[in-house]
């Protein structure tokens, strides 16, 4: 037999690496870096700062998180291994579904499927020699995030080379893709509209262009007046109808005209309500003249130009019984039992009417129950008076938020129960002398999306606060996207607000500051609830817009998307795990279609012309551009930036 020898020196040196192995802990690394859905990551407890435990296993080091969440972590080829026990915390105190996945320089090294409360921790031990960037990702395995308290649990590394350190999502810079509208007029908005007989009408022409401007409007039905300098067009009309007008603008540079469809009938909001809310910017700071400056700069930034018409005020403009603002402390309600703006509001028809002289509607919100979401007064036992003091007061929308409507309710959830505060509402609404637009806020209980139109509703909230999963769009979005088959005009499935530019924290109701999302992320976040014809209602701070912000606000081709008026949601063709497809009927016989990526990673994504029922070599035109990219055959393909979408018209 032949003895084998092992050189000496290679010896020594296969010893020497094992030697110098460590083992870094994931809870040493700065965790600032970190994001989540909810709250912030945690040390050697759960999210709840509790001992973390798993399927009633103890473990005493790890990192406490809550989905949606990821950590990126800069290897650098310097670690060997990862190990970790991972689970829904015991402490959750509800049903949570997460998923856990660890991903290494794009790959997809371990996954965990869904995970349930209760459920025995899973072990994860993989190799990571060579890879430079690992991800650590929990998902909300597609139901939304609540009581998703999940654990990384003696999380640690191998580390041979050099120690792994969490790294800040890849900084990009604001591109701004849209060409500047040029000063030639050019109408905008919706090519359809729908109003009550016999109630104010106001419709406040949405054109681009240079001002002086000189509108026109033929075909225009008795009752109604057009203000041609201004062009807003005010009035009522009087006999129900389709009344097919052309809108027309002029300036020293050119003209613009624009077919025009007024419904006069029962059906309100036959394309997705646009406009501004002054929640997730200002919170309980917000005053009659925050709300004045609100309409002025939707005129002079152009945002009206392009169709944003509501000017609404959510929580916090009623009094509270206690509030940190003493402005805002003061009797709910007047002898008579009408509900009392605080101090900061001193005239509510005054400020409607500053709203409506520039052509914007007036917005207006409330709770069924007794109290707000923030304490303020509720309409509980009030819905009538309340609903005539809208009226009266002249706003045009309602925010109904179902808050402490549940101590009313006692728990019960049945559909009945679900519909009741809406209904009552709704019929309410229905008999002023008003067009009031109802948007319910209920957070999607009941799939409210199967039954807000019977209760009166023109839109209703699909799911929870986007402010508090703003990491998490592509899910939200997707979730929104299976209840497409009840999207159609004057019935809009409600995703939440926009919020680029400045926004607040949600979870501390700060102070507005850069949002938190990439120039991308941006993009595809109008993207998106254009695709899905979800309203448009921006909530971020309307003083610190910048030129990029308006680019992803205002571009009308994107916009169009959005109002077109056969109402479509986008449906959703699944690729892989990480890309998409998003594709939506426009009545002109074209398709909006977006590829989507939701990976960490840039992609390659492609729309093959046989799965989106395209026959032919159509011409594919770049939405966010404004440009040509010419005819293709069979299929079209592109690279998708991480978390991007890719925005096209394809006819």
């Amino acid at each position: 037999m032949r003895t084998r020898t092992f050189p000496v020196a290679l010896l020594l040196a296969s010893l020497s690496t094992v030697s110098a192995a460590e083992t870094v802990w994931l809870d040493t690394l700065d965790l600032s870096q970190m994001t989540q859905g909810w709250g912030t990551p945690q040390t050697n407890r759960s999210i709840r700062e509790l001992p973390l435990s798993i399927g009633g296993r103890k473990f005493e080091r790890g990192v406490g998180t809550h989905a949606t969440s990821l950590a990126r972590i800069g290897l650098g080829g310097g670690s060997e291994r990862f190990r970790a026990f991972v689970g829904v915390d015991d402490n959750a105190n509800g049903a949570a579904t997460i998923t856990f996945k660890v991903m290494a320089d794009g790959r997809t090294l371990w996954q965990s499927g869904v995970m349930k409360s209760g459920d025995p921790a899973r072990e994860v031990d993989v190799d990571l020699r060579g890879v430079n960037t690992l991800l650590l990702q929990v998902g909300d395995a597609g139901d939304g995030i609540s009581f998703d308290h999940a654990n990384w649990a003696e999380a640690r590394f191998i580390v041979s080379g050099a120690r792994p350190q969490i790294a800040a999502v890849p900084q990009e810079a604001a591109v701004i893709l849209t060409p500047k509208p040029g000063p030639a007029p050019r109408i905008n908005g919706p090519t359809v509209y729908g109003c009550r007989p016999g109630n104010p009408f106001l419709y406040r022409i949405p054109t681009q262009g240079e001002r002086p401007m000189t509108f026109s409007v033929s075909g225009m039905p008795r009752g109604l007046t057009l203000d041609s300098a201004a062009g807003i067009i005010t009035g009522a009309i009087a006999e129900r109808g389709e009344y097919r007008l052309t809108l027309r603008a002029k300036n020293r540079h050119g003209r613009s005209s624009r077919p025009f469809k007024i419904v006069c009938g029962d059906t309100l909001s036959l394309t997705p309500s646009m406009g501004w809310n002054h929640w997730y910017a200002h919170y309980d700071r917000i005053t009659d003249a925050m709300m004045r400056e609100a309409a002025d700069i939707l005129v002079s930034s152009g945002m009206a130009d392009v169709g944003y018409q509501y000017v609404s005020i959510d929580d916090c403009w009623m009094n509270a019984a206690k509030q940190r603002d003493p402005m805002r402390v003061g009797p709910l309600r007047d002898e008579r039992g009408n509900i009392l703006p605080n101090k900061h509001f001193p005239d509510m028809k005054a400020l409607t009417d500053y709203i409506h002289a520039k052509g914007l509607k007036a917005g207006i919100y409330t709770s069924p129950g007794p109290r707000t979401c923030a304490g303020f007064a509720g309409s509980h036992q009030h819905e009538a008076q309340d609903a005539k003091q809208f009226a009266d007061w002249g706003f045009d929308l309602l925010k109904y938020d179902w808050c402490s409507y549940g101590e009313i309710a006692k728990g019960d959830k049945s559909p009945d129960a679900l519909k009741k505060p809406y209904r009552l509402m709704g019929d309410l609404l229905k008999k002023q002398n008003r067009d009031i637009l109802f948007n319910l806020c209920q957070y999607g209980m009941g799939n409210v999306w199967e039954w807000g139109a019977e209760v009166g509703g023109q839109s209703w909230r699909t799911s929870g606060d986007l402010g508090f999963e703003l990491n998490n769009l592509f899910n939200v979005a997707l979730k929104n996207a299976e209840h497409r088959a009840w999207s159609r005009p004057g019935s809009w499935n409600d995703p939440d607000y926009i919020q680029v530019g400045y926004i607040g924290n949600a979870r501390v109701g700060g102070l507005p500051a850069p949002c938190p999302l990439t120039p991308t992320e941006q993009y595809s976040f109008m993207s998106l609830w254009c695709l899905m014809a979800s309203p448009l209602f921006y909530s971020g701070d309307l003083t610190q817009l910048d030129e990029f912000t308006l680019n992803v606000l205002c571009n009308p081709e994107v916009i169009e998307v959005n109002q077109d008026p056969l109402g479509q949601c986008a449906r959703v063709i699944e690729l892989d795990e990480s890309t998409f497809i998003m594709v939506k009927d426009l009545a002109d016989g074209a398709k909006a279609v977006g590829l989507c990526n939701r990976g960490e990673m840039e992609s390659t994504v492609t729309a093959r012309w046989a799965d989106l029922g395209i026959k032919g070599r159509p011409r594919v035109r770049d939405l966010w551009r404004q440009k040509d990219l010419g005819r293709f055959a069979s299929e079209f393909k592109t690279s998708v930036a991480r978390h991007g979408v890719v925005l096209v018209r394809v006819k």
